[in-house]
C-alpha cells in the first residue's frame, strides 16, 4: 500500500490542515453540471470526498440519495458537523477499491489525481463496476504533466482518453472553461458514460 492510500498519511494532512486542494465550496464546473440535473432521486457517489462541498451543495438543493466516501474519518466528521441531518449510513468510511454498490452518477473531483498513477487502471475498472448500466462519471481532472511527485498527480488529454475510452463512452474530455481562478487552464471537465 502506497502512502497515497495510507490512512495515517491523509489523517495527518487533515490534522495539519494541509488541504490545499480544498476549494472551500463546490467548484463552478461541477455546480453548473449539477444545476441542470432534473431527477433529484438519482443515487450519487462522491469518492475521496474530503470535506465534500459538492455533497453539501447537492443536499441543500434537494438531492438526498448521496453517498460520501473517504478513507479517513476527519473530513466525514467535518461534513457531519456542517450538515447534522445528513444520514450517517450515507457517510462511508473506507477504501474506494473495496466498495460494492452501484450508482447513477459518480462525481469526480480530482480523486483520480490523488491516487498513485500505478492504480489508474484499477480505478477505471472499479468505477465501471460501481456504475449502474446507464451511469455516468462527471467532474474534473487535473491537466498538468504526470510525474512521480504528488499527490496530486496530473495527466494529459491523451493519457486520460486512453485510460477511459476502452471502458467508457467519452462524451466530454475538454479543458474547463469555467474553472475556479486558481485552477484556470489546469483542469479537464469529463463526462464518461458506461458502455
Amino acid at each position: 500500500m502506497s502512502q497515497m492510500f495510507n490512512k495515517d498519511y491523509w489523517s495527518q494532512r487533515y490534522s495539519k490542515n494541509e488541504i490545499g486542494w480544498d476549494a472551500g465550496s463546490i467548484t463552478t464546473p461541477i455546480k453548473v453540471y449539477v444545476d441542470q440535473i432534473v431527477d433529484k432521486e438519482i443515487k450519487i457517489l462522491i469518492p475521496g470526498a474530503g470535506n465534500a462541498h459538492e455533497a453539501e451543495y447537492l443536499w441543500e438543493n434537494g438531492f438526498k440519495n448521496i453517498y460520501i466516501l473517504d478513507i479517513v474519518e476527519i473530513p466525514l466528521l467535518n461534513f457531519k458537523k456542517r450538515i447534522p441531518d445528513f444520514p450517517v449510513e450515507q457517510l462511508l468510511l473506507g477504501d474506494f477499491f473495496e466498495l460494492k454498490d452501484q450508482f447513477d452518477l459518480i462525481i469526480e473531483q480530482t480523486f483520480l489525481c490523488a491516487l498513485q498513477p500505478s492504480f489508474r487502471t484499477q480505478y477505471v475498472n472499479q468505477m465501471q463496476s460501481l456504475l449502474k448500466p446507464t451511469g455516468k462519471i462527471v467532474g474534473v481532472l487535473f491537466d498538468f504533466p504526470l510525474t512521480e511527485q504528488g499527490p496530486p498527480f496530473g495527466g494529459s488529454y491523451e493519457e486520460y482518453f486512453s485510460l477511459f475510452s476502452s471502458i467508457f463512452v467519452v462524451k466530454k474530455l475538454a479543458i474547463c472553461e469555467n474553472s475556479i481562478k486558481p485552477r484556470a487552464g489546469k483542469e479537464f471537465f469529463i463526462i464518461l458514460e458506461k458502455q
